[in-house]
């Protein structure tokens, strides 16, 4: 097993393969501008932003995995607010959980009757910390 973000599992096997390329992890930090007659601006750390993260998941039938139902699972979480926690190796990336923010589909192979072959899902995930109290 590579990893899993919540039932998503991501491994490769003689069954089976399920997993990503190109992630990329962005950080920011927030920072206020306070506005001042005849000087520049002051700033003022306000703390770190929601971290994102970006990958694509490469779907072939050949690979004993049915692109379109996998592509459905992440539109599903995207639709219904899920967060999960992303686990990559045996550590869990982030502070807490993760939305999936967007889901693009490239639906690259389509064979008779409509069976979709092959294809891949670019998905975008933000950081959830939840409501503070």
């Amino acid at each position: 097993m590579i990893g899993f973000f919540g039932d998503i599992v991501f491994e490769t096997s003689d069954r089976r393969i399920l997993t990503f390329q190109g992630l990329q992890r962005d950080s920011a930090a927030r920072w206020a501008k306070h506005d001042a007659i005849g000087r520049k601006p002051a700033s003022e750390f306000l703390g770190p932003d929601l971290d994102t993260i970006t990958f694509t998941v490469m779907l072939n039938g050949n690979y004993g995995v049915k692109p379109r139902d996998e592509m459905e699972r992440w539109l599903i979480k995207s639709r219904t607010g899920e967060v999960e926690t992303l686990v990559i190796g045996n550590r869990g990336l982030g502070v807490d959980r993760w939305k999936v923010l967007s889901v693009s589909q490239a639906w690259n192979v389509v064979m008779n009757r409509g069976e979709l072959f092959s294809g891949q899902v670019d998905i975008t995930l933000e950081e959830y910390l939840g409501v503070l109290t």
